[in-house]
């Protein structure tokens, strides 16, 4: 094609012969050149961003806004339009040359630089394309941080560690299909490589069958949100503050002040309390008074302590009812709620209903009673009839025999 063109430009200009001719000529050619390289092509170019910028204004308005801002921040236009334009001059300007060696007789050398060119333009293009895909990749992957920014902070379903792995995942995608592409572009098998892949993926899986639990599981966390970083939590036998969800491990701050990592298909698999995702929590007490007082005076004495309490929340009220008879005395069941649900709250609260009840208890001649027996002597038993010695009883629940 090169050559047939190389032709028709020889059958044009190969005629000149004459050395002013041939002085004009070049002189008109390389004027042509500088006019359309340095002034016709940047008008075009920008006349063209120009209505192209206008035309994305009107069609998007006000709903893609933030995204486009995001757009012009990320993506350098300036220097993609400097870039567009130095490729179009340099392809007139080695056009340019061309005409001028066939001007001066020259067609041979310039046939002879075909298949040199032809390749030099298959790996230029290659580049260019290689160069376009990878940085629209890395654009994309800008913008896409601060579209799902965005989206996360206009919704409260979306937690900073999910919108982290959401981000990072979408990125990751997007280079690994830009990668891709550019080996496809490029002429490699990829075929090869995924056979290659597949094998290496298998053998990792089976090396690494618990690290890749704990991956699966910290996705399952990412979506189900059983908790979130700063949460009080109890998960089996570990009790503290959610510091850190990564991908492979949790991390948490128990009562000791000590640093707890917990593996994500461990957290999974064992029961989990969240004492803060209600904003609440209720607390449970018991306290026995004698069987010789009576409970509803009891119950009403506690429970307007508890109402004096100011850690403790009225709304709901606090409950003190009598909920079952002890070996050594009637139990109260004490409940109440304190807000915002924290450590320290739940122990200052427990701490206050104590003292508490224990003083008015003993300013009203309540008693709580220590754990008792009642020995009894029911005097002699009957001999039993299989003639075994006959037996008294000494203290409750237990026996003697003679």
């Amino acid at each position: 094609m090169l050559s047939g063109g190389f032709s028709q430009l020889d059958s044009l200009l190969g005629d000149i012969t004459s050395t002013e001719l041939r002085v004009g000529t070049t002189l008109i050619i390389f004027f042509i050149a500088v006019v359309l390289g340095q002034l016709l092509v940047p008008r075009v170019v920008g006349r063209v961003r120009a209505t192209i910028r206008v035309g994305s204004d009107r069609l998007a308005g006000d709903r893609l806004e933030t995204s486009r801002e995001a757009f012009i921040e990320a993506v350098p236009i300036g220097g993609l339009v400097s870039l567009f334009v130095g490729i179009v001059q340099l392809v007139l300007f080695i056009s340019a040359a061309a005409a001028i060696l066939v001007v001066w007789g020259q067609l041979d050398f310039v046939v002879a630089l075909v298949p040199f060119a032809r390749n030099a333009v298959a790996i230029g293009w290659r580049l260019i394309i290689s160069a376009v895909l990878l940085f629209g990749a890395y654009v994309g992957s800008r913008v896409l941080e601060d579209v799902i920014g965005e989206f996360s902070n206009d919704s409260d379903r979306v937690t900073a560690h999910q919108q982290q792995l959401l981000t990072r995942i979408a990125q990751v995608s997007l280079l690994v299909l830009a990668g891709i592409t550019v080996l496809g572009v490029w002429g490699v098998n990829l075929s090869g490589l995924l056979v290659g892949a597949g094998f290496l993926g298998i053998v990792v899986g089976m090396a690494a069958r618990q690290t890749l639990g704990s991956l699966i599981a910290g996705f399952v966390l990412m979506f189900s949100r059983p908790f979130e970083i700063g949460h009080w939590v109890e998960i089996g036998d570990e009790e503290g503050f959610i510091t850190d969800i990564t991908i492979m491990n949790t991390h948490m701050r128990n009562f000791d002040g000590e640093y707890v990592v917990i593996p994500n298909d461990h957290v999974g698999n064992v029961a989990i309390t969240n004492r803060s995702r209600e904003g609440r929590l209720r607390i449970n007490m018991q306290v026995g008074i004698d069987y010789e007082d009576d409970p509803t005076e009891a119950s009403e004495i506690a429970r307007s302590v508890l109402e004096d309490v100011d850690v403790i929340e009225n709304q709901p009220q606090p409950i003190v009812i009598p909920s079952s008879f002890g070996d050594s005395a009637v139990l109260l069941d004490i409940r109440f709620w304190i807000e915002p649900p924290t450590p320290q709250l739940r122990w200052r609260s427990k701490a206050a209903a104590v003292t508490g009840i224990h003083e008015r208890f003993a300013e009203e001649g309540i008693s709580i009673p220590f754990p008792q027996r009642v020995v009894t002597d029911r005097g002699p038993l009957e001999p039993a009839s299989d003639g075994s010695p006959p037996t008294t009883v000494t203290a409750e629940g237990s026996h003697s025999s003679d």
